[in-house]
């Protein structure tokens, strides 16, 4: 195996004219701003670290690529992957009997080598194995399980109209880049259309991964300080049914960030990222995932959570880590996995550890009476969640729901409830929303319930469903 120890066989293209740059690369012109970055990829300095390098085939694909996708080399060569001399080959090249391998790229074709476009997390693990264990134990994991198993309801068979060309791109477009996607492959060894690209955090891939660490680490840096920053969380988690960028912006946690974050230090390594001298108020990353105040750095964003907020009842999260990556990744099964993962020591435990790092900031008792209150509103939410789920239990029992649950305003306002209204009255309180919490959250919650009782009352009282009954619009929408 050649190994070419420095960056020279890159540095040598530095010097090109525009007209050799044109020239090489027929999808840059003089008059067009490919141009700029084609001559960005060319001069780019990459300095490996001292001993590493990469190999004569790993040196050909950065070579081309820097033509053929200049923007992908350029993000890469300010990555720590390229200072340690990780290179395209290193993530992107599978053995031949992978069921993502193929040899459709011009530079490896009729070689020995076969690549994938796409990365799995099995290949992160070679280098991340702690990393993606905890991903896997992790109700991340189970996103796109979820997805595939309990597609709301039947609601996409609604969105799309009844039609079935329409199907994978109400999903692919929306659900999928958070939730993830059971990649297929098609022809020629390619991801089909209707499966990928999907930026979601739960793909599961055709060798058996589970997970996408880029939907957190962004392609082709695949930065911690991007990762740490709140707008990374902010891709998934915002909107009318968990609106947590929403709230964490409007706290004052969120102030203090926008009021100071472009002058924290972002890049420190993990476990050394310390609030009060690298950042002064939490982002998502600090109390979920960082090493802080003696808590060991985790990529299992269930530890620190006492409840489950998004289910239609909040129960306390005693299930331990997360089961479905690992059966399927045992068995080949679609489960619906484990909605009460989170500490394995219980919520106690977990409660415990969110305390220690609010206890960075923070006194005991401030931490302490805060997160009681949060825990009585959302034991207040489950109150309405029975009141609500028993009148619907009754109607169904009774053959007083439609058959059609999106045509039927009692199921409609009764979703509300729960998946928009009552996530933000959950979320609101514990993560210091209070407009959140309150007049976006139980104010509208109690508003629906009454709308719903409505309902209920006419239906029982007449035997029969009135097609003309209003309601299923939740308060505010």
């Amino acid at each position: 195996m050649v190994i070419v120890g420095s960056a020279s066989w890159y540095l040598s293209k530095a010097n090109k004219t525009q007209n050799q740059v044109v020239a090489d690369n027929p999808n840059v012109s003089l008059n067009n701003s490919n141009l700029r970055y084609a001559n960005i990829a060319y001069s780019e300095k990459i300095t490996l670290s001292k001993g590493k390098g990469v190999t004569k085939q790993a040196a050909s694909c950065i070579e081309c690529h820097a033509q053929k996708t200049p923007a992908i080399v350029q993000d890469w060569s300010k990555s720590s992957m390229a200072h340690a001399g990780v290179s395209c080959i290193d993530c992107h090249g599978v053995s031949k009997d992978n069921p993502m391998a193929n040899q459709n790229c011009p530079g490896v074709k009729g070689t020995n080598i076969y690549v994938s476009k796409m990365v799995s997390p099995k290949t992160c693990a070679k280098c991340h194995p702690n990393e993606v264990k905890e991903f896997e134990e992790s109700g991340h994991a189970r996103a796109a399980f979820h997805l595939a198993l309990k597609p709301d309801q039947g609601l996409i068979a609604h969105e799309d109209m009844g039609a079935p060309e329409y199907k994978d791109a109400v999903v692919l477009t929306g659900c999928a880049q958070c939730h993830g996607s059971i990649i297929k492959m098609g022809p020629n060894h390619e991801p089909t259309q209707g499966t990928w690209p999907s930026h979601g955090i739960g793909n599961v891939y055709p060798d058996g991964g589970v997970g996408n660490c880029a939907s957190c680490h962004f392609n082709h840096q695949f930065s911690i300080a991007q990762a740490r920053k709140p707008s990374s969380c902010a891709t998934c988690h915002l909107g009318p049914d968990h609106p947590d960028i929403e709230v964490y912006n409007n706290s004052v946690h969120g102030a203090l960030f926008a009021a100071h974050g472009d002058k924290w230090h972002w890049g420190s390594p993990p476990g050394a990222w310390i609030p009060g001298v690298d950042y002064d108020a939490p982002t998502c990353a600090t109390c979920h995932m960082s090493g802080v105040n003696g808590l060991q750095p985790t990529h299992n964003v269930d530890m620190r959570l006492k409840w489950n907020l998004w289910a239609p009842i909040s129960k306390e999260r005693t299930g331990g880590y997360e089961t479905a990556a690992f059966e399927y990744m045992k068995t080949g099964k679609l489960t619906a996995g484990n909605p009460l993962a989170g500490n394995p020591k219980g919520p106690q435990e977990a409660r415990k550890e969110m305390l220690q790092v609010c206890a960075s900031c923070h006194t005991q008792s401030f931490a302490n009476n805060y997160l009681a209150m949060a825990d009585k509103q959302i034991e207040l939410y489950n109150k309405y969640a029975h009141a609500a789920s028993e009148m619907i239990n009754t109607l169904e029992k009774k053959h007083l729901m439609m058959k059609d649950p999106w045509a039927d305003p009692a199921f409609r306002t009764y979703y509300y409830m729960w998946h928009h209204e009552g996530r933000r009255m959950r979320q609101g309180a514990v993560m210091e929303g209070p407009d959140y919490s309150h007049w976006h959250g139980v104010f509208q919650l109690q508003q629906s319930l009454r709308i719903l009782q409505a309902i209920y009352n006419q239906r029982m009282k007449d035997g029969k469903i009135d097609p003309n009954q209003i309601g299923g619009v939740g308060m505010g929408e």
